[in-house]
């Protein structure tokens, strides 16, 4: 049986490119009988806010995108991020980095998906562990599995190249696991069958396929959307003041008829589908 999930992290209120997203995986799943799960992304520290999950609730019933089952929540799953991550040492695989972001930056030879590339700076330097971040050292881990493929079903099979990112952090010191680490651990646990997110996190799906070889995980179909985006090409996003779902509730707009005009690629003047992204590693 399909199981999707809607995932959304409570930082700042639900937008159109939110409910798009929402659709699509609702949609995939009751087209084939499934399931659409929801889960809340709440560990990011002081910028989860609760009042915010209240709010996704209340405009995923507007929108009338019901999900099935219970609601999930990462801050109750934080025990299977810690463990995970230590078996990860145990393999050998993490070390500890403490690494600013400006010195990757000064350091870096290349650009990778979000921006300098970590050279590797802390992989064989003892480092004290306390407070610092852990890295997964990429090459040793894909000596490890070997060669691995994942697949999308909008753009095919993709040969995993997880060193695009570089040794990728998995367990950061100020939070409890990295997105990459809890996302993948969370739809392993979920029962996801099929991950439907926007083609922005096309290219962190090479690192999570690897984390599912290395955690004997299960492999689920992808399926990367396209993004809303506003006229200058750039995604619809909270911090630049896209208006909210709430916002529209409480003006008494109808939910169900901006779903419906959403999937019928019916949008707001000057919003689109983008279509520029590039689908390779």
């Amino acid at each position: 049986m399909i199981r999707t999930r809607f995932a959304p992290s409570p930082n700042g209120p639900l937008h159109l490119g939110h409910a798009y997203a929402a659709m699509v995986a609702h949609d995939l799943a009751r087209a084939q009988g499934g399931e659409f799960r929801l889960r809340i992304e709440d560990i990011d520290g002081e910028r989860s806010r609760p009042e915010f999950t209240e709010e996704f609730f209340r405009d995923l019933e507007w929108l009338g995108l019901g999900w099935d089952g219970e609601a999930g929540f990462q801050s109750r799953r934080l025990y299977g991020y810690v463990e995970a991550g230590e078996r990860l040492k145990a393999m050998g695989l993490l070390y500890p980095c403490r690494c600013t972001r400006a010195e990757i930056a000064a350091a870096a030879t290349r650009m990778g998906p979000d921006g300098p590339v970590y050279p590797g700076t802390c992989r064989h330097k003892a480092v004290d562990p306390q407070g610092a971040a852990w890295r997964l050292d990429v090459t040793r881990a894909l000596d490890l599995t070997g060669p691995l493929e994942w697949r999308d079903e909008r753009a095919g099979p993709q040969p995993a190249a997880p060193a695009i990112f570089g040794d990728v952090v998995l367990l950061r010191k100020d939070l409890p696991a990295s997105y990459h680490l809890a996302a993948t651990l969370d739809d392993a646990a979920d029962g996801i069958t099929l991950v439907t997110r926007g083609m922005d996190l096309f290219p962190a799906s090479h690192v999570h396929r690897l984390l599912q070889a290395l955690l004997g995980l299960p492999v689920p179909v992808w399926h990367h959307h396209p993004l809303l985006v506003e006229p200058d090409g750039r995604k619809l996003a909270k911090r630049r003041g896209s208006p909210s779902l709430g916002d529209r509730r409480r003006a008494g707009e109808d939910g169900t008829a901006i779903v419906e005009a959403l999937r019928q690629g019916r949008f707001p003047a000057g919003i689109s589908l983008g279509t520029g992204v590039d689908l390779s590693a």
